[in-house]
């Protein structure tokens, strides 16, 4: 089943167009003071639990699905998952922080095996 997962998703990004609305050095529109670290943007057409697209992450590498992070946030009291798309291990460890940095928002990071 976790291979399914995982083709699942990979289909979702192959049909679907990368839209980065977050540039990597842009500040976040509600919060000024955050700079985006990672190019952080969605999949066209699809949504998520807020309604919006997908959210994903794209780093500096292939564009290879390798990660999701799952995010718990009390304030909005929702959850999502934000998809890792062609991040190095640095960029990982980055994203995943932002996503624990605060008492509100939790992530989990779920590695893909053998990609």
């Amino acid at each position: 089943m976790e291979r399914d997962f995982w083709e699942a998703c990979d289909r979702l990004i192959e049909n679907s167009e990368i839209v980065i609305d977050r540039p990597k050095g842009t500040a976040h529109p509600k919060y000024p003071d955050f700079i985006y670290r990672v190019d952080y943007g969605y999949l066209k057409d699809t949504s998520s639990m807020d309604g919006a697209g997908i959210d994903l992450w794209l780093g500096s590498g292939e564009r290879v699905l390798d990660a999701i992070i799952c995010t718990v946030d009390l304030l909005k009291r929702d959850s999502e998952i934000k998809l890792l798309i062609g991040c190095s291990e640095e960029e990982k460890q980055i994203v995943l922080a932002l996503h624990n940095d605060s008492a509100y928002m939790k992530g989990l990071l779920i590695r893909r095996e053998n990609v």
